[in-house]
């Protein structure tokens, strides 16, 4: 590896699963220490078993109190904080306006931009003071194809997305110059756990477990190619990297080129 993150003290907020355990994955062997934030029990234990070093803190990042727990037991491992991702997300599987019905929008939204734009919220409140403190220090928030483009999910996701990429420009702005903050926007992916909204009755549902996913992924994509959590985790190194010292408020397509349009 290249010891891009040497020196690096990383939190990780919904890294217990799909892109999330990978960027972890990725930070550590990069040189990173990372603690990281997980809601659900099963997956905390499991990265406990597996990366014995890393500071995991079960809670619900939509709260305040959990993100405070996990920024405080990360700058109590390693000294301090200058990295910070936030890799929550909940998906719609494709509802329309039209699929909901009247008496579920209100907690279906509520659902949704709690988790997806309110959960980054919290964690960068939660961190911002003390990643003001170091120098070189960045945030990486997870937006998504449907930040840009409608048709990759359904009107809640997509509008939720959209949100992030507009939390990314105007924490950009408001936090420089001490801090950076960037996104990256990963196209389908491959071994995701993305979960349904429970208000729905989607929350058993795994968008992983779509028959053909990866033949479709690959379809879709001018590079053919259908990515995984592991190929995206690679932007998010360079955006928490010194490498990137230079770039604020810009958004890494991690899509296989999806936004140039299908291939014909």
């Amino acid at each position: 590896m290249t010891g891009w993150l040497d020196g690096k003290r990383a939190l990780v907020v919904g890294a217990g699963s799909g892109i999330g355990r990978a960027v972890v994955d990725a930070f550590h062997a990069e040189g990173a220490k990372v603690a990281v934030l997980e809601r659900d029990h099963g997956k905390c234990e499991l990265l406990r078993r597996e990366l014995p070093a890393v500071p995991v803190v079960e809670g619900d990042a939509v709260t305040r109190d959990a993100n405070e727990t996990a920024v405080a037991a990360a700058v109590a491992a390693f000294g301090g904080l200058d990295t910070l991702v936030n890799c929550v997300g909940i998906f719609d599987f494709y509802k329309g306006i039209t699929d909901i019905d009247a008496d579920a929008l209100e907690t279906a939204f509520d659902e949704m931009f709690r988790t997806n734009v309110f959960s980054h919220l919290q964690s960068v409140k939660a961190a911002v003071a003390e990643l003001r403190t170091q120098p070189g220090s960045s945030i990486v928030l997870t937006e998504s194809t449907s930040s840009y483009y409608p048709g990759r999910g359904g009107v809640l996701y997509v509008s939720s997305k959209f949100a992030v990429r507009g939390l990314v420009a105007a924490l950009a702005h408001e936090l420089a110059p001490q801090v950076r903050v960037n996104g990256v926007a990963p196209g389908g992916t491959l071994n995701t756990d993305l979960r349904g909204l429970a208000s729905l009755g989607l929350d058993t549902e795994r968008l992983d477990k779509t028959p053909n996913r990866a033949q479709d992924l690959a379809a879709r994509t001018p590079l053919n190619v259908a990515l995984s959590g592991a190929d995206h985790a690679w932007s998010y190194v360079y955006l928490a990297s010194d490498r990137s010292r230079g770039i604020t408020g810009e958004t890494i397509h991690s899509d296989g080129g999806f936004g140039i349009g299908a291939r014909s």
